[in-house]
């Protein structure tokens, strides 16, 4: 096709260094790859959204969450870069510059989008336990994680696209930053003891726990403190960095309680009555609901007694069905042993006394 001379001439006239038939072609090319750049987006999350509602992989939900973030501010930016690299424009440093600074933005849009989808997850997970403390810290982790990336970007711009010297900046940072940690360290090592409550779980808010000698529930976990109200009635506040230094013991996590009780009975108990009484107590437990027995044995002669040992699970971590089942052992034994005529046996010692004008030996308790 014959272009007439008129317009040839315009095509060629220069504007900016450029002919203007360069700068048509190159915003053409613009146009063109924006358009393909926006049809490979659209593609890759209509592939990706199939594969996700597929599984239950949480990668792949998270990996379309940040695609999503693609901007498309950022990819007609690129479509500008590679559409104006043969112009004389291509050749100056501030469109370098520009690019640079475009991909650092996108790259921090989806950090933060992985960041806030890993949120939204475990506070979607938290919710219905009405876990207020594990929300609110990990919506601190969240802002928290986004800000440093953000800082960290600022930090990278810094140093490869405007080439100003950081070292004396961080080295700067690092020295306000430990001084700053020496200052608060107590306070930090709350703050890290709440990360590791939140996250390891080692119990909840409503959880009956014991601490050294301290018995109570648990009524909130904050960032620096713990909250515990004691059988008793008061508010313990205890320090997370203390609480998780001491002994925890779980008692909702409970799935049983094992009990062990000795029975005493004096040494005038004859061998086939001794004989019976562990299989007395044995069915005295079995009989009980809900009940493991374990073994009942003759364990050991003691100073003044035959010791019976008794081990059972109570398989219900419910503190009163325990007490009740214990109850109701304690006194059939009792029933069952008098009925066999055996004596409890209590402490006591037979002393000899020999010599001249001495009285026989006695027997006293």
């Amino acid at each position: 096709m014959l272009i007439p001379a008129p317009i040839q001439d315009v095509l060629r006239s220069q504007w900016f260094g450029n002919s203007l038939q360069a700068w048509l072609t190159a915003a053409l090319t613009a146009t063109g790859i924006f358009v393909v750049l926006l049809l490979i987006r659209s593609a890759v999350l209509s592939r990706l959204g199939k594969i996700a509602g597929r599984t239950t992989n949480n990668i792949d939900d998270m990996v379309v969450g940040v695609i999503e973030q693609t901007r498309k501010l950022a990819l007609f930016a690129v479509a500008i870069y590679i559409a104006a690299l043969p112009l004389t424009i291509g050749r100056q440093p501030y469109l370098h510059t520009a690019a640079k600074l475009v991909l650092l933005w996108q790259g921090a849009l989806w950090g933060v989008a992985a960041v806030g989808y890993w949120v939204t997850h475990y506070m979607q997970n938290r919710a219905a336990t009405n876990d207020r403390a594990s929300v609110a810290m990990i919506t601190a982790v969240g802002v928290g994680a986004k800000v440093f990336l953000w800082i960290l970007v600022v930090i990278t711009a810094l140093k490869s696209v405007f080439g100003i010297e950081i070292t004396a900046l961080i080295t700067g940072l690092g020295v306000g930053g430990i001084a700053i940690a020496l200052a608060v360290q107590n306070i930090l090592g709350d703050l890290l003891a709440a990360l590791a409550i939140v996250f390891d779980k080692p119990f909840d808010v409503g959880d009956s726990i014991a601490v050294d000698q301290l018995n109570g529930t648990v009524e909130h976990i904050g960032l620096k403190t713990t909250r515990i109200r004691s059988n008793n009635g008061e508010q313990v506040i205890i320090g997370n960095g203390d609480l998780l230094k001491s002994r925890l013991r779980n008692f909702k996590r409970m799935q049983h309680r094992r009990s062990l009780f000795n029975l005493d009975v004096t040494f005038d108990t004859p061998p086939d009555v001794l004989a019976r009484l562990p299989k007395i107590v044995e069915e005295i437990v079995r009989s009980q609901s809900p009940v493991r027995f374990e073994r009942s044995h003759i364990s050991s002669f003691g100073e003044s007694a035959i010791r019976i040992e008794t081990v059972y699970y109570v398989l219900d971590p419910d503190y009163n069905i325990y007490m009740g089942v214990q109850q109701a052992v304690y006194l059939e034994i009792l029933r069952r042993f008098a009925e066999e005529n055996v004596k409890f046996a209590f402490p006591s010692r037979t002393v000899y006394h020999e010599g001249p004008g001495m009285v026989p030996p006695s027997s006293g308790a």
